[in-house]
């Protein structure tokens, strides 16, 4: 009879384990979801300020075509990237640079410069940039801390049985790594 509840006992144990971590796994494949989550939002908010920003520049440096232009198209490209992280990520590279060279030639109008409204789309684009690199970190920190447990002893087992798989970082490319360089003054 002891050895039927030894034997009770050490079941109870392995399911409790089994079914201890797999809520875990749940609970940080959520946290993963709600971080991508504020990664996106941040990109919306970035995609919709860029056409007041180049409508701004516009009013000011219409000669400037070519430039305005592949803002335009890298932004829509980055708005149609609904696919995995990765691919996100890689159409969020052609934005970044294309929003540089916006900026950039902006620099080369001081009365834009000196426009309130421009200003205000600065300060607003900085604010964003910076909010969109704090949730990139809190994202790409969760992905850590879960793939860690996938990959982990013994917990991997408990991860091949219910298919719980690696995400993926959201990593800008390292041409585009720093943030676009916004003046406020």
């Amino acid at each position: 009879m002891t050895a039927v509840y030894i034997a009770g006992g050490v079941l109870f144990v392995i399911l409790a384990s089994i079914a201890l971590s797999y809520n875990r796994f749940v609970q940080l494949r959520n946290l993963v979801r709600d971080s991508w989550a504020d990664v996106d939002t941040e990109l919306r908010r970035r995609y919709d300020l860029i056409p007041n920003l180049v409508a701004t520049v516009k009013g000011y440096a219409a000669h400037e075509k070519a430039i305005m232009e592949r803002v335009t198209e890298a932004r829509s490209a980055a708005v149609a990237a609904t696919g995995p992280v990765d691919q996100q990520a890689q159409a969020e590279a052609p934005l970044v640079g294309a929003l540089r060279g916006l900026l950039a030639v902006a620099e080369n109008y001081p009365e834009l410069k000196a426009s309130a409204n421009f200003l205000a789309l600065q300060t607003e684009l900085a604010t964003t940039e910076d909010r969109l690199q704090a949730a990139r970190r809190f994202y790409n920190a969760n992905v850590r801390d879960y793939n860690r447990r996938v990959q982990s002893i013994p917990s991997n087992i408990i991860a091949g049985w219910f298919n719980f798989k690696e995400e993926k970082f959201f990593e800008v490319e390292e041409a585009v790594r720093a943030a676009p360089r916004v003046e406020t003054t």
